[in-house]
């Protein structure tokens, strides 16, 4: 599955994603929002599953640059271990697959490193007709595990 350009980075939409974190215990979800995201619309719940998501920022809020220190971020949060799969998402799956891309980049030549995916439609999910996010696609709407703080 790897590639000069590290392991391609799949597709998921949201509930296959559920699925594949509910069977796969080493697989981690990784939330490339914002703080202000995380605080004012809500994360992914994953505590059935008796894990946590883990949070770090692709882009800073309010200027939205790229955070320079995502891949050693991560690497730092993961502390040497290395799961065997590794789930993005974002508000609707833009961020998360940029964040993706750049684990793929740092992974290059690495055989053994994890699977990468990204959670299509984010956890908002697309515009509805009201231009409201949540109820069209993506994990919330699917009626995925989700809390507010």
């Amino acid at each position: 599955m790897s590639t000069d350009t590290g392991p391609a980075v799949q597709e998921l939409l949201p509930t296959q994603a559920w699925s594949l974190l509910e069977n796969d215990p080493n697989a981690v979800l990784i939330d490339v929002r914002t703080k202000a995201e995380w605080s004012f619309v809500g994360k992914p719940d994953l505590s059935s599953l008796d894990r946590s998501i883990i949070t770090i920022e692709w882009a800073r809020y309010p200027d939205m640059s790229v955070n320079p220190r995502f891949v050693e971020e991560l690497n730092n949060i993961l502390d040497g271990s290395i799961p065997s799969k590794i789930l993005f998402i974002c508000r609707s799956g833009v961020r998360s697959m940029s964040a993706a891309k750049a684990v793929q980049a740092s992974l290059a030549g690495d055989t053994q490193g994890p699977d990468l995916f990204n959670v299509a439609e984010g956890f908002e999910g697309d515009l509805d007709a009201e231009k409201h996010r949540g109820g069209l696609s993506g994990w919330k709407a699917h009626g995925l595990p989700w809390r507010q703080s």
